[in-house]
């Protein structure tokens, strides 16, 4: 396997990891008080966005040419740690 194989194998784990938790962070906000679950909803949303923008950013990784790839590696890097951070700032509020 390739290191660019790798680098997106390990990518796509991380964010299906992230979505699989978020998925259970829905379940939780649904039995939340009702204040409680807008807020919670709300963040779910800025997190979903935040998980699409890595996902595309993975998808762009994957069809990118050589030329392209360092640049996208970057750019790819900043988003997923982005969401990274927003998921982890996210769970330890809830």
């Amino acid at each position: 396997m390739s290191h660019r194989d790798e680098y997106i194998a390990k990518m796509k784990l991380q964010l299906d990891e992230l979505n699989l938790s978020m998925a259970e962070f829905e379940t939780k906000a649904q039995a939340a008080r009702a204040d409680a679950a807008i807020t919670y909803q709300e963040e779910l949303v800025k997190l979903r966005q935040q998980s699409k923008l890595a996902s595309g950013k993975l998808d762009e990784l994957k069809a990118a040419g050589e030329d392209a790839w360092d640049k996208l590696v970057l750019d790819s890097e900043k988003v997923r740690d982005a969401f990274v951070h927003s998921y982890h700032d996210f769970k330890s509020h809830f």
